[in-house]
């Protein structure tokens, strides 16, 4: 691997887990379905931060604008608990809202679980990064990234990100293909 090869960042939001007091799950299982689905090389930068909005849109402006990442997965903190403040973390940090990846993710998790109704999940870009906010439970995660996924890399492509190759057996990435002149 070398430093020019994409960044995929996963961001634990746990209050519990920063304190060391619960073993995450979350962020084990994100970066376990992106070394599944995405084609190497890429580098795969892991963080744990408690949740609180200002906590997450720290680390996801140091994610991007100074690790350079061009995916950040975002686990946790997407419910409606008071201390579940991601989306409104992630608002605070984006240029441009992707309300569709949110869409897709609860619908998607809706056929799993009536409580997917609850989740607040979805997706911005900042710069020539895309954040994506998920759920924190492993299953939810395998679930929203499979629903939004396939339309990943090309929005990296858009964005002027680095681009990823998805292996076909786990996702098969949409890019359009160019007008023939």
């Amino acid at each position: 691997m070398s430093l020019e090869d994409p960044l995929l960042a996963v961001l634990v939001v746990s209050d519990r887990a920063a304190r060391g007091e619960y073993e995450d799950r979350g962020g084990p299982a994100a970066e376990d379905w992106l070394r599944r689905v995405v084609r190497p090389p890429v580098r795969i930068l892991r963080r744990i931060v408690p949740d609180g909005c200002e906590t997450v849109a720290a680390a996801l402006r140091d994610l991007a604008d100074d690790q350079g990442a061009d995916l950040v997965l975002v686990t946790g903190g997407t419910g409606p608990a008071p201390r579940d403040q991601t989306p409104e973390a992630l608002e605070a940090v984006i240029d441009k809202a992707l309300p569709g990846f949110g869409e897709a993710m609860r619908l998607a998790s809706l056929a799993e679980v009536p409580t997917a109704i609850l989740s607040r999940q979805g997706a911005g870009i900042r710069g020539r990064t895309l954040i994506i906010t998920l759920p924190g439970k492993p299953s939810a995660i395998a679930t929203c990234l499979d629903a939004v996924f396939q339309a990943v890399p090309y929005c990296l492509d858009l964005i002027g990100a680095a681009r990823i190759e998805t292996d076909p057996d786990h996702c098969v990435a949409f890019r359009p293909q160019s007008p023939k002149t």
